[in-house]
């Protein structure tokens, strides 16, 4: 097997199979994909069409039925758990649809924890890059209340740098505005085109055409098998054609 060495990440005839019982389920089949280092990459499909399996293999949260998943010249699927771990802390940040915020701690705290379990010892820097962040997301005069007093835009943006907290390699989007209302949403795409602008490497999962179209490349996924990839930049087009999709 070769590897691009311009990709960062890239898999290779990459398949998800889940058994219930008796019920086999084929979540992704043989998806090939690379995404360059500093590109936003989005993936579009219906409920059921394996974006969330992709992001999950990707980001190591799971482990693929059979393919490759390589990600900053890391074969994920021959890691141990523990390395796994550790690399997910120093390499990936996830930033999911339901937030998955931590209740009883402050913003500051929901931001800075994945440092503190990362490399917790040096205290100032932490507190210099939390800030930096919500400063750069708008949240700064947030950062001493709770996430269930924020509204759910201003907690996506302190799920979005609690994910940036460790300076990823690779951004890991999964319907970031999916619980959202369109102004929120707006705001939330903005700041990720944001980070793109900043050298930021995305690939994020999403059923709204709007969402995806701020990408550079869609991908169209369709019963788990990538089926056709277009330019970002068209709202209109790329819905009409996951429309197509049925």
């Amino acid at each position: 097997m070769s590897w691009k060495m311009a990709s960062l990440v890239e898999t290779c005839d990459l398949s998800k199979v889940y058994h219930t019982g008796a019920v086999t389920c084929e979540a992704l089949r043989d998806v090939s994909l690379d995404v360059e280092a500093g590109a936003f990459v989005t993936v579009m499909g219906h409920s059921g069409s394996g974006k969330s399996t992709l992001l999950h293999l990707v980001g190591g949260l799971d482990r693929p039925t059979s393919g490759s998943v390589r990600v900053s010249d890391r074969e994920l699927d021959t890691m141990s758990e523990t390395a796994l771990a550790k690399f997910r802390r120093t390499n990936i940040g996830f930033v999911f649809q339901f937030f998955n915020l931590i209740d009883n701690l402050t913003v500051q705290a929901n931001i800075e924890l994945p440092a503190w379990l990362a490399n917790g010892r040096d205290r100032r820097r932490i507190r210099a890059r939390s800030s930096e962040l919500v400063e750069r997301l708008g949240i700064g005069k947030e950062t001493s209340k709770f996430p269930w007093e924020l509204s759910g835009g201003e907690q996506q943006r302190v799920a979005i740098a609690r994910a940036l907290i460790n300076r990823p390699t690779l951004l890991l989007v999964d319907e970031p505005t999916g619980n959202l209302d369109s102004a929120s949403s707006e705001t939330v795409l903005n700041v990720l085109s944001g980070c793109h602008g900043d050298g930021q490497t995305i690939l994020m999962v999403t059923h709204d055409p709007r969402a995806a179209a701020r990408g550079e490349r869609v991908l169209f996924l369709h019963d788990g098998r990538v089926v056709d990839e277009v330019p970002g930049g068209n709202a209109m087009a790329i819905g009409q054609r996951i429309a197509e999709l049925g």
